[in-house]
């Protein structure tokens, strides 16, 4: 069975706890002394809030249901340390330098960096735009305002840009559109929108090229502990870890 040291003690983490099946969560590190006790005591796990001290303990991989800065900086030494790693918090591979360098470090280390789908659909279809052209390449993002703290009366676009600019805007909200960049091998196009009429988040992809055109709307159920999740992207790091040991591969 595989072992998990999971990094981030929050909303994600309590999901993954609940649906240990093939893999065993063993350790949990956590700034906050008290969410790390809660998610051990709920996965039978022990907490760690020393991140030196969590990377000695026995385990195989390392889930990160953190942030972009939590991402970035332990991304390096968990491969270093001779685990896998499983990067959420996708938005922290937009810094090119640091992608670069941490794929650098898992190729040295014999090692892999894992990106779930998160909140979309069909990242294993568009991984065609690496080998074949791309003409339109859009993600259209709706959320409800009270989300992103802002006041909105109608439908608005708040962004437009290339993925990489809005995940420095809004690194908590978009981080899909690295994941769909990533995926295609071809940044994506981001609008994002407010809509005082959405109660949930809401993902639209157009994509374009010579292999024909595609469509995808996904509208997110937000995870019942925190709506600010969405429960999709939870669901999504439980099916990477239920499939890791799967001699039998799908979608790749």
């Amino acid at each position: 069975m595989i072992t998990v040291g999971l990094l981030g003690c929050g909303n994600i983490g309590h999901i993954i706890a609940k649906h240990q099946k093939s893999f065993s969560i063993t350790a949990v590190y956590d700034q906050i002394e008290a969410r790390a006790d809660e998610l051990a005591a709920a996965s039978d796990a022990r907490a760690y809030t020393d991140f030196t001290t969590f990377l000695s303990a026995d385990f195989d991989i390392v889930v990160e249901a953190a942030s972009v800065a939590a991402a970035q900086e332990y991304g390096e030494v968990i491969l270093r340390s001779g685990r896998d790693f499983v990067v959420m918090s996708v938005g922290a591979l937009s810094d090119t330098e640091f992608r670069e360098r941490l794929v650098r470090t898992a190729k040295e280390m014999g090692k892999k960096i894992y990106v779930p789908s998160g909140a979309v659909m069909g990242l294993d279809n568009i991984k065609v735009g690496q080998i074949s052209a791309i003409d339109t390449f859009l993600l259209r993002t709706t959320k409800s305002p009270a989300s992103l703290s802002i006041r909105a009366d109608v439908p608005t676009m708040i962004f437009s840009g290339k993925a990489h600019e809005c995940i420095r805007d809004y690194p908590k909200n978009v981080n899909v559109s690295e994941a769909l960049t990533l995926a295609a091998g071809h940044e994506v196009d981001v609008e994002l929108w407010v809509d005082p009429d959405v109660d949930r988040n809401i993902h639209e992809i157009f994509i374009e090229g010579e292999f024909g055109d595609a469509y995808i709307r996904v509208r997110n159920i937000p995870s019942p502990e925190n709506p600010a999740t969405s429960y999709l992207a939870a669901l999504s790091i439980l099916t990477l870890l239920e499939n890791l040991d799967n001699p039998l591969v799908i979608g790749t």
